[in-house]
């Protein structure tokens, strides 16, 4: 089974239609605001679906109270129900904070003519401490491999490459949606060893249109899973320069976020432990620094603003990397490589 995350429906029409209308009209007025400062349509639906779990809370709680005249005592009540009775993890409690101190914020600092005594105090509140809710799947370049080979075994070669993209080049799940066909031409091969993508891949980001960057993915490991998805492509009749398809009223249409999501439990029963696509971003960060690729070459691969990323994803231990440089016969000099080592 894959990672399990708790959700709770807690927004529902019938109580909506009761949530004081003013608070309404700030949760609108805000979304506007939003808006205007290029926030993500993501972002801000998110922000939306928070706020209105906060908004039943009141009505259920607090006497519908307009958000404006909340206070320490009921940001307090809610912290604690939304663990208590929701169970809501710290992290996500945390969030919830986070958007209600958000809007506090714009009614401070835009809204001050209507309320100018309004102070933002949701960040007095003392916050639940964050602790991870999911236990990390560190894969091996053994468990890689069985993955593939088992792929390729059953015929599923669509899988196989997929998932031999994401393990050497770190896209995550949306991002792999977004590669063509035509990115693994051989004029986009650099020195026989890496594709670059001839054109920018919207990643995650600020604003609606994101932010995007140019794609590296490794040759080794990847190239012979995505011939054999050619191959199969081509029996099947598929045209289209999307990489990656989903078969939907007898035509086939590109694959989504939630086809990806589909086929992770495809991995998690072959692999036996919990897959997500953002466990092969940690594999191939840790098997390029135990290859001694130099850190700013690891960053750039990835488009990294800064080297302290890849602490954040390398999962080698500290003994892996003593054994590298100290043995029987004291201090071993080891030679930095480049990707094309790889």
């Amino acid at each position: 089974m894959g990672r399990k995350t708790v959700y709770n429906r807690i927004f529902n029409e019938k109580e909506w239609e009761q949530v004081n209308p003013k608070n309404k009209q700030l949760l609108m007025e805000w979304k506007t605001y939003l808006m205007s400062t290029d926030k993500s349509n993501g972002t801000i639906k998110q922000y939306e679906n928070d706020m209105r779990i906060l908004l039943i809370f009141l009505l259920r709680m607090a006497q519908n109270k307009f958000v404006i005249d909340l206070n320490k005592r009921d940001i307090i009540s809610f912290q604690g129900y939304s663990m208590n009775e929701w169970k809501h993890s710290s992290n996500r409690v945390r969030r919830l904070k986070s958007c209600l101190s958000s809007l506090c914020n714009y009614v401070e600092n835009i809204m001050d003519d209507l309320y100018p005594d309004f102070r933002n105090i949701v960040n007095k509140i003392e916050s639940p401490t964050k602790k991870p809710v999911r236990e990390k799947t560190v894969l091996t370049n053994e468990q890689v491999q069985q993955v593939l080979e088992t792929l390729v075994e059953t015929k599923q070669y669509q899988k196989a490459c997929v998932f031999a993209l994401a393990a050497n080049s770190g896209a995550r799940l949306s991002e792999l949606c977004r590669f063509k066909v035509s990115f693994f031409k051989e004029e986009h091969l650099v020195n026989g060893a890496y594709y670059k993508t001839p054109q920018k891949i919207r990643i995650k980001g600020r604003g609606r249109e994101g932010s995007s960057k140019y794609k590296y993915i490794l040759k080794a490991g990847f190239k012979e899973y995505f011939d054999l998805w050619m191959e199969e492509r081509e029996r099947l009749g598929i045209d289209t320069d999307e990489l990656f398809v989903t078969r939907r009223n007898e035509q086939w249409v590109p694959a989504t976020d939630g086809t990806l999501q589909s086929w992770k439990n495809k991995f998690t029963k072959i692999l036996e432990t919990d897959f997500y696509f953002h466990s092969l971003r940690h594999y191939l960060t840790t098997k390029l620094r135990a290859n001694n690729i130099p850190d700013k070459i690891i960053k750039d691969f990835f488009g990294w603003e800064s080297i302290d990323m890849i602490e954040i994803y390398d999962d080698n231990e500290a003994e892996d990397d003593f054994a590298k440089f100290f043995t029987a016969g004291g201090i071993k000099k080891v030679e930095k490589k480049t990707i094309d080592d790889i």
